[in-house]
């Protein structure tokens, strides 16, 4: 009977016909003998692999000429590099094993594991002269295993595994001439690892960062935003605000990722050198003709920015790298090799860049040390400088519409598409509920705010009042300004729109600022968003709910803007149009039904004020609204489309609005009338108490939901206007068992329908 050993050689060495080599166990090549190997390699088609291999062990001990290990790396290399370059070309189809014998059979005989050993011996070796790796023979160990990683997932998924390798790579980066092979394999090492890594793990890593020069901090910056990211729960069931409540009991408080932004944020001077990254200028040679067609010539072979870097790379490895500004235009531009590129690959080298800077500014605004962040962003003059490369590259020309991507979705836009939604992104979180939103102003704007205010004998607000002005956008337009005029000339469909719409709603969420809507309005905004929604024949639903809660923010309490709305919808036609789209879909359109709602309450409290009884007698929004069957309508069918089961983040909203209604009716006393309209409607459709034990079963979550200590329930506070307080009582009256009570769902639904008990946490 054979050795398992040698029952392995035998296996490997005599395939069966039916048997692929990658069906068989890893082998290494120093335990056959050299004969054997070449006996078999021409049948087998291994292209003497096994034998290089076999020489690189043999040439790669402790005491051993590391000169000659690195001749048999190289020849290795040109054996997998072709097949790489076939594998991005063909945009990473998945890897076959007629596709890549070459890198499959590196990996059987063992070759990975013995590139990651000979990398790694300085750091395990026990002698006092620590053996020394030439910077040639690392990158190309680094280069082929890269290779090998975006051939075969299984590569890449075993060297994740190993923490203490994924470490040592780390300290690679410390060598400008290694750290690009070595942040390309660690980017692709970190995509499908399965726990985050922990930056405080990393050996020095406030010293590794600071050492970088502005080049190397950018692509640092790809590798940074999966390791300050939450991971994406991907099945869409996963993203129920139900399985993120269980998931959070489950998951440790703070996270690995948030862990990660506060090691960051602890490094000296890192977001500072973010903000001049992200707002450095790039130099522009004159003549530079059809700019976008040679952008996406260039970027239909590039895989991706570390690719991009390479070439860049070549055109200056002559340059003075000893500044820590060495990417700077001044000092690039010595190299000759850097005039003969082309003028775009230069300004889609320094887009990329941004991409990755923005990205991580974005996430970092997002997290818990978002004040924090906030503060230094404008410090470090972050707004002014994105308004100052607003026209000359952020938004230098119109490009092309795109599918639009979600939050965490892969992307395989164009680098100025991803710049674009990246910097509208940015402006979103920075402007979302914060004081500082006013930086996305200048100075003249600010006086126009504070004019607006006197002239409605209104106090200007306290944020207004407080921004610092020498941190204000320059020039004749601030960012927000200049974001309206570009998004007044997006195609109706363009996916931009709903970034753009996002953008700009963000500066109005928070408490309502009247001056703050009247300063859009003034600009038009209400009729360009009308104009998008009733006339343009816009069909992106996407586009149409960013403009719907767009609308919502920018009309709420505002007679004015009720006022426009009914001069632009003049005809019964126009009216129609835009109930239609309300009503196509209610999860899109309901938060400006919130704040018509919200509006139509508050006005009818001010008939004292002749505008106001004006507006009201004469707004066909208004009207339509205030026609008590028309609001029970709405609150029918905001709580039939939605359960406990399947609430999301983009559909709670509907559970609020519904909750907002009968705040008011609650309010005025008629709460009971409500509910009792919800039972007839139930007996009317057939499915008695179906509807109201639906909504006894969301308002329970709700609780546990927005109770919840970590909860930050100002945003409902702050966009209804009525206090988080009067939300609690509210749904504890609803939620009262006592069947008795006039204001308890309980009193409303037959004993035999009634299904209010079941726990929808353990279903």
């Amino acid at each position: 009977m054979l050795s398992l050993q040698a029952e392995q050689q035998h296996n490997c060495l005599n395939p069966t016909p039916c048997c692929s080599i990658f069906d068989l166990p890893m082998m290494f090549p120093f335990q056959i003998p050299r004969a054997l190997l070449q006996e078999r390699d021409k049948r087998a088609r291994w292209h003497g692999i096994p034998i290089l291999l076999q020489k690189l062990y043999e040439s790669s001990h402790p005491n051993s000429d590391l000169s000659q290990t690195h001749g048999v790396v190289k020849e290795l290399a040109s054996l997998l590099s072709m097949e790489a370059m076939t594998f991005v070309t063909e945009d990473r189809k998945t890897a076959q094993e007629s596709t890549f014998p070459n890198t499959y059979t590196f990996d059987l005989f063992g070759g990975v594991d013995l590139l990651v050993e000979i990398l790694m011996r300085p750091t395990v070796s026990m002698q006092k002269k620590k053996p020394k790796l030439s910077d040639d023979l690392v990158k190309d160990c680094l280069s082929v295993l890269y290779n090998c990683c975006i051939c075969t997932e299984g590569v890449t998924k075993s060297l994740a595994s190993r923490n203490d390798f994924v470490l040592f790579l780390f300290t690679l980066m410390t060598n400008k001439k290694t750290f690009l092979q070595t942040a390309t394999l660690i980017e692709d090492i970190l995509g499908v690892r399965k726990e985050m890594i922990q930056l405080e793990e990393i050996p020095n890593l406030s010293s590794l960062v600071q050492s970088f020069d502005q080049q190397q901090l950018a692509n640092f910056c790809r590798i940074l935003s999966v390791t300050i990211s939450e991971p994406d729960l991907g099945h869409d069931d996963k993203h129920t605000l139900l399985a993120k409540n269980i998931q959070q009991k489950k998951n440790p408080i703070p996270s690995c990722a948030e862990l990660n932004q506060v090691t960051l944020l602890n490094i000296p001077g890192f977001i500072e050198r973010l903000c001049k990254l992200a707002t450095r200028k790039v130099s522009e040679a004159t003549g530079a003709s059809s700019f976008l067609q040679e952008l996406e010539d260039w970027y239909t072979w590039l895989d991706n920015a570390l690719v991009l870097d390479a070439l860049m790379q070549m055109a200056t490895e002559d340059a003075d790298h000893s500044s820590t500004e060495s990417s700077d235009e001044s000092t690039l531009a010595t190299s000759p090799l850097r005039h003969r590129l082309p003028q775009s690959m230069k300004i889609v080298h320094e887009i990329m860049y941004k991409v990755e800077v923005l990205y991580v500014l974005c996430v970092l605004l997002m997290g818990r040390q978002r004040s924090q962040v906030h503060k230094m962003l404008a410090e470090f003059r972050l707004i002014p400088g994105l308004n100052n490369l607003f026209d000359k590259l952020i938004w230098r020309r119109h490009t092309t519409s795109h599918i639009l991507h979600r939050e965490n979705q892969s992307c395989d836009c164009s680098p100025e598409i991803s710049f674009k939604i990246q910097f509208l992104r940015l402006l979103q979180s920075f402007s979302d509920h914060h004081e500082n939103k006013y930086l996305l102003l200048n100075n003249q704007e600010l006086n126009e705010l504070s004019a607006i205010c006197v002239k409605a004998s209104i106090p200007e607000v306290e944020a207004l009042a407080n921004t610092d002005r020498s941190l204000v956008c320059d020039g004749k337009k601030g960012l927000l300004t200049r974001l309206l005029t570009v998004m007044k000339k997006e195609p109706p469909d363009s996916s931009f729109r709903f970034w753009q719409a996002r953008a700009v709603e963000s500066f109005l969420r928070g408490a309502t600022s009247y001056a703050d809507q009247v300063f859009l309005l003034k600009r038009g905004l209400l009729e360009h968003i009308l104009f998008c929604i009733i006339d343009s024949g816009c069909k992106s639903r996407d586009v149409l709910q960013s403009y719907f809660d767009l609308l919502g923010e920018l009309m709420k309490f505002n007679i004015d803007a009720f006022k426009r709305f009914n001069r632009y919808v003049n005809t019964d036609e126009k009216f129609q149009i835009f109930l239609n789209q309300i009503n196509s879909s209610l999860v899109d359109s309901n938060m400006l039904v919130r704040c018509i709602v919200l509006s139509l309450d508050r006005f009818e409290s001010q008939t004292e004020d002749i505008k106001v009884v004006e507006v009201l007698s004469k707004c066909c929004l208004l009207s339509y609204m205030s026609h008590v069957e028309n609001r029970l309508s709405f609150l029918f069918r905001l709580i039939n489309i939605i359960n406990v089961q399947t609430l999301t983040q983009e559909n709670v909203s509907c559970l609020n609005t519904s909750l907002v209604v009968l705040m008011l009716a609650r309010r005025r006393g008629k709460l009971s009338f409500y509910l009792n309209a919800l039972r007839e409607k139930e007996y009317t459709e057939r499915y008695p108490g179906c509807l109201l034990n639906n909504f006894h079963h969301l308002l329970r979550f709700w609780q546990r939901h927005y109770l919840n200590k970590d909860k930050d329930s100002s945003c409902l506070e702050n966009s209804s206007c009525i206090s988080f307080n009067y939300w609690k009582e509210t749904v504890s009256v609803l939620l009262i068992k006592d069947r008795t009570s006039p204001c308890a769902i309980a009193s409303y639904i037959d004993e035999v329908y009634m299904d209010l008990d079941r726990d929808f946490l353990e279903d």
